[in-house]
């Protein structure tokens, strides 16, 4: 209806310039033109037949309005064309003022109008439609402070050249994409696997859409997705300084992250766990927490991230016996139970909560704490990582004993046995801990696993 009103507008504005320009048909006022250009014209079939119409009689065509003395006052286009009009009744054919042409730019006005017209209907029935757009890519974005166009994406780093890949793991490669605006993002390219096939490209986009709707302020921001037979990528927030690992790994940057620092790092991604677990409905695991993926923006504040592995967790989804994650975070049921749940994730961050405080992957130390005589020769002091001076503040040793009480609690043997991330999360809101009774340098690792 809305092309065919568009429709009859056009043709009937082509007729009254046609008209004026030939002005075979003077009258006392242009009010009546334009009704004798109407209504002559034939290219309505049903009053073609009517022919040299008095003036007197124009009152009576609907959408012309006259005056007491018969002359025209007021013509309504959309009232005359919607009388009776349907798309039979109208004859081209029939524009007796009308040369080839004229005829030939009504058609094209005409199909022009009737695109455009459709194209802003498919825009209003889809408002959530795809940004730019090419070679058939599905291109989504949520949540973004600006215009993202994939080709402008794809135009900053020139189609994926290694220039400006910042790392590469097991799930796919990282890109720093500086955009035109001059916001800068994260593109990490996912590898595709073999027999992927249209369900799980829906199961990608349904989870894609899932993920864009978390908001905590230590989760890196899924701002959207694309997904394409040549590539398939995610665009996250870009966070300066890297992963907590790279920072870790290197002295002149660890020495940066002081203690106090370290003690925030752990508490925002216990945070954002607890939200995952707890206050996402459907919960979601994270199941590859590691310091590979905790990131760290300029003030080396942590978000957690990397979902390329991350599954909604659903007591019927097969996503619950397959096994993922970075070996060495890796909860140790998973070898024989082969059960995935929230307590492999509260494992992981047991793992990363020592790594912050010591430095380096705890990975002998846990071996050892299940000997419990072997941990009672490990002074928490030399545990901590020497690069950083010792601690003089009472205050930041006390966090500290209580992030390492908490991690041996995170890594017990017995999964049933871990507290969840929300007690973690609120025990490390209590603003008052207990006092030290003692220097750091006298307690033991094993006093702080009872």
């Amino acid at each position: 209806m809305n092309s065919l009103f568009a429709l009859c507008i056009a043709i009937t504005s082509i007729i009254l310039v046609v008209a004026a320009q030939k002005g075979k048909h003077p009258l006392s006022s242009s009010k009546d033109s334009e009704a004798e250009a109407l209504i002559s014209s034939g290219w309505w079939n049903a009053y073609h037949k009517t022919k040299n119409i008095s003036s007197d009689q124009y009152c009576k065509w609907p959408g012309i309005s006259c005056d007491n003395s018969g002359h025209v006052v007021g013509i309504s286009s959309a009232e005359f064309c919607s009388h009776s009009l349907s798309l039979e009744q109208l004859n081209l054919l029939a524009f007796p003022h009308l040369n080839r042409v004229h005829l030939d730019e009504l058609l094209v006005l005409v199909f022009v109008g009737f695109l455009l017209l459709r194209k802003l209907k498919s825009n209003k029935a889809n408002p959530d439609q795809s940004l730019a757009t090419r070679h058939g890519d599905i291109f989504k974005i949520w949540n973004f402070d600006g215009k993202i166009a994939y080709g402008d994406i794809i135009e900053a780093i020139e189609d994926f050249d290694i220039r400006y890949c910042i790392g590469t793991g097991g799930y796919g490669s990282v890109y720093r994409v500086e955009l035109p605006n001059g916001r800068v993002v994260a593109l990490k390219k996912l590898h595709k696997r073999e027999g992927e096939n249209s369900m799980y490209d829906k199961c990608f986009k349904n989870e894609a859409k899932i993920l864009s709707q978390i908001r905590h302020k230590n989760i890196v921001k899924l701002f959207g997705y694309c997904l394409h037979k040549r590539c398939m990528f995610l665009i996250y927030d870009y966070m300066e300084r890297g992963s907590l690992f790279h920072v870790l790994k290197y002295e002149h940057e660890a020495l940066e992250l002081d203690w106090i620092k370290r003690v925030n790092v752990v508490k925002s991604i216990a945070h954002a766990l607890s939200y995952m677990h707890h206050d996402c409905i459907p919960p979601i695991l994270h199941r590859d927490v590691s310091t590979n993926n905790i990131l760290l923006d300029s003030k080396l504040e942590a978000r957690l991230s990397d979902f390329g592995i991350a599954r909604v967790l659903d007591p019927d989804s097969s996503n619950q016996t397959q096994i993922a994650g970075t070996c060495g975070y890796i909860a140790p049921e998973l070898a024989y139970t082969m059960i995935v749940n929230e307590k492999c994730d509260v494992y992981s961050f047991g793992v990363i909560a020592l790594e912050t405080i010591s430095g380096s992957h705890p990975g002998e130390f846990i071996s050892s704490i299940i000997r419990r005589s072997t941990a009672e020769n490990i002074i928490l002091q030399d545990f901590m990582d020497k690069r950083l001076p010792q601690l003089v503040d009472l205050r930041v040793a006390t966090d500290i004993v209580r992030v390492v009480s908490i991690a041996l609690a995170c890594l017990n043997p017995n999964p049933k046995a871990r507290p969840s991330m929300k007690e973690v999360s609120q025990e490390f809101l209590v603003n008052n801990p207990p006092k030290l009774s003692r220097p750091m340098h006298n307690i033991s690792m094993s006093e702080l696993m009872n």
